[in-house]
């Protein structure tokens, strides 16, 4: 199933949505997309995707999840990522610089990467329930 997503423009001062810059068609691991748009920031405009689990989870998963999950990947593509702990999931602020020409491939790209390093921490904290449950 494709979903549509519509990139728009954050005013940096009020925060609202001001314009439609371009939208995207995105088929696979959109289910990570908290939210997306675009800012102007130093001069430069940047695309802003907050990604999270794509499920919800226990409370020992949360710490667990934070522990384990490696940016570099994600970060290897040009994104600075940084943690989120002001949602009930774990979320993640990815930024990278924003291109109109490549801002499909750039998502699809960071969500791939995303999806990836998640798989690779949901195994490793399968059998690390005790150790974040224990008093």
């Amino acid at each position: 199933m494709e979903t549509i997503y519509v990139i728009m423009l954050k005013d940096a001062v009020t925060g609202f949505l001001e314009k439609e810059l371009c939208s995207i068609t995105l088929s696979k691991h959109d289910e990570y997309i908290v939210n997306m748009y675009a800012a102007e920031e130093n001069g430069g405009m940047t695309l802003n995707l907050r990604l999270s689990t794509g499920r919800e989870v226990s409370d020992w998963e949360y710490d667990a999840i934070y522990d384990y999950y490696d940016p570099s990947a994600v970060e290897q593509a040009g994104a600075a990522v940084s943690e989120q702990d002001d949602d009930y999931d774990p979320v993640w602020l990815v930024t990278l610089p924003y291109d109109e020409d490549n801002v499909q491939a750039m998502v699809e790209n960071i969500l791939e990467l995303h999806h990836n390093e998640l798989a690779d921490v949901f195994d490793t904290i399968k059998d690390k329930e005790n150790e974040y449950t224990e008093n």
